[in-house]
């Protein structure tokens, strides 16, 4: 009983001393004007810290990308060729959309959907291989990737075009599958002049741009406005004629290009020589360190 009561006054008492103790601590720290800070005020401290380096962090790359979007846009070349490749796209976009519907209504193609697969998988790969083997040839250049654009592309509509004319399925065969072959050959001198009229530190950019521009401005609007027009005509024949014609346009935009006045900015040469002059120029910071601390 005795050994019971003793330890409940030592508990007592240890309490006391310890309210006594934060009591004494309080009074202190509003003596000397500083306010208690526990472990959730040095993380609120943190992630506030850390909020707005990331919210700088954020302008700083979206003012970064402005100045860039800004550099692309004054871009003569560029524009030029972007605003071609939508064209081309456009057609390109509605030719795998009603493709096989138009020619099951024109020519009454049992299997529309492999024939037209078929012409487009293999007149796409050996134009591509072809066009890139073409411009090599040429001497690549900025100006020469637009003569083949131009010249392809209004080649290809003709023969698409023509093909579209005809009543025969296999002359319609025939001279579309042409026209696919030329028409593909363009994919390699369009991203060449993407890649070769920014400066290098601009190519992803360029390349990104120009594939959301010809999706947005291209492809998609360009299957429901033909299903429009097609809806108001009432004539698939007329309505592949009219879609067909858009090459035209594009040609005529990328035979725009070959007459301005264009830079290959490829070369890495400058950008690299500034860049290790620039680095060679920098102290570590270890170093500096030390050298202030052996001074001291």
């Amino acid at each position: 009983m005795y050994l019971y009561l003793a330890t409940m006054l030592n508990v007592q008492n240890y309490s006391l001393m310890a309210k006594q103790n934060n009591n004494y601590d309080s009074e202190a720290s509003v003596i000397s004007g500083d306010e208690p800070v526990g472990i959730e005020g040095v993380s609120n401290q943190g992630s506030g810290k850390s909020s707005k380096l990331t919210g700088l962090s954020i302008l700083n790359q979206f003012s970064r990308f402005a100045k860039d979007m800004k550099v692309l846009l004054r871009d003569e070349v560029y524009v030029v060729n972007v605003l071609g490749y939508i064209f081309y796209n456009f057609v390109i976009g509605a030719y795998s959309y009603w493709g096989p519907k138009a020619g099951y209504n024109i020519y009454h193609m049992s299997n529309a959907d492999m024939m037209f697969g078929g012409i487009t998988i293999v007149c796409g790969i050996l134009g591509t291989i072809s066009g890139g083997l073409i411009l090599d040839r040429m001497t690549s250049t900025i100006s020469n990737a637009f003569k083949l654009l131009s010249v392809a592309t209004f080649l290809g509509a003709v023969f698409c075009f023509s093909a579209f004319c005809l009543k025969s399925l296999y002359g319609f065969i025939a001279l579309f599958s042409v026209g696919e072959l030329l028409v593909f050959a363009t994919q390699a001198p369009v991203n060449y002049v993407c890649l070769h009229c920014v400066k290098p530190s601009l190519r992803p950019l360029s390349m990104a741009i120009s594939t959301v521009s010809i999706h947005i401005f291209g492809d998609v609007p360009s299957s429901p406005l033909v299903g429009i027009f097609q809806d108001h005509v009432n004539n698939w024949r007329k309505t592949a004629l009219v879609l067909t014609s858009v090459f035209f346009l594009a040609a005529g935009i990328w035979f725009i290009g070959i007459f301005l006045k264009s830079v290959d900015r490829s070369d890495e040469n400058g950008e690299n020589q500034a860049s290790a002059h620039s680095k060679a120029n920098l102290k570590p910071l270890l170093s500096g360190g030390e050298d202030h601390c052996g001074e001291a």
